[in-house]
């Protein structure tokens, strides 16, 4: 008879989990099923971490179904420089291209936001981290242009580390011409709605970003011109907590308003409802167009 007896060991079965089923989100560190956070607008169930978002996807959420109708697609950078660093400039817009699927950092076109005639403009910040080159800004220049041709609000969604480096002065030009087509929308009295995506940097936010008749902002977007590493390295003072938040520049009056992304078409909407209404005429520099007390109201 045999004292010990020898247990065969068990063999546990490996799950396979098929990759991408699951975030992890970068703020709170938890892990949500991916289907989970697509059906809350890429917004963490768990701390309301906004993630970021491609253009396109950003275009779906505020316009109406199937309304939206692109213009000037085809538009790329000629890299006037013939700008190289680590790796030719053409082959990084070339780079760029196959990873996003977009010719350039920036979509605009005709749109409706409930029923109503619109035209967007949306920076991807994929796309070479949605950098302000000559195309962007004559795209931005151009949704302005149309805005005003039609006589219909235009939306600029920014999402941007600011001027385009490789386009060198012909970037930094794209600052005055964008604010010059806006100023010509104030001048006609056409509402322009700005709305600042994390992040939000540099010449974009040094332009057209920042002057919108109502600046709305998501939920702790970063929102500046210069980082705040940069700002602290160089006042070499403690910079207070949430310094560039978008919560911060709302307390401070940079920002009109925050609004989570699921009310982001809704407010949008109201807004242009109230303050520039189809069946009346419209002109922005009259104050009784207006929303009258706090736009937390709106």
């Amino acid at each position: 008879m045999a004292w010990f007896k020898r247990k065969e060991p068990k063999i546990e079965k490996k799950v396979k989990i098929p990759e991408g089923l699951w975030v992890k989100c970068e703020n709170c560190k938890e892990i949500i099923y991916r289907k989970e956070l697509e059906n809350n607008f890429k917004v963490c169930p768990k701390c309301q971490y906004h993630f970021r978002i491609s253009a396109k996807e950003r275009i779906s959420l505020i316009t109406d179904n199937g309304t939206f109708i692109e213009l000037d697609p085809e538009l790329k950078s000629p890299d006037p420089l013939d700008f190289k660093d680590t790796m030719p400039y053409k082959g990084r817009l070339i780079e760029n291209e196959k990873k996003t699927g977009l010719k350039e950092a920036a979509i605009y076109g005709d749109a409706k936001i409930n029923g109503r005639d619109v035209v967007i403009a949306v920076l991807d910040f994929s796309f070479m981290g949605g950098s302000m080159g000559t195309v962007v800004g004559e795209k931005v220049t151009r949704a302005a242009e149309r805005a005003l041709e039609r006589r219909v609000p235009l939306i600029i969604v920014s999402s941007s580390g600011g001027a385009r480096m490789q386009e060198g002065m012909f970037s930094l030009m794209q600052m005055a011409k964008t604010a010059q087509a806006i100023g010509k929308l104030k001048e006609a009295g056409i509402l322009y709605i700005s709305v600042l995506a994390d992040p939000t940097f540099g010449g974009v936010t040094a332009s057209f970003a920042m002057l919108g008749d109502i600046i709305i902002a998501e939920p702790r977007s970063l929102i500046g011109f210069a980082g705040p590493r940069v700002i602290q390295e160089t006042i070499k003072q403690q910079l207070p907590e949430g310094f560039q938040r978008a919560e911060f520049l709302l307390e401070h009056g940079m920002v009109d308003i925050v609004v989570e992304r699921k009310e982001l078409k809704s407010t949008i909407y109201k807004l242009i409802e109230i303050i520039m209404p189809a069946s009346s005429s419209y002109n922005l520099n009259n104050s009784s167009n207006l929303p009258q007390g706090s736009l937390s109201e709106v």
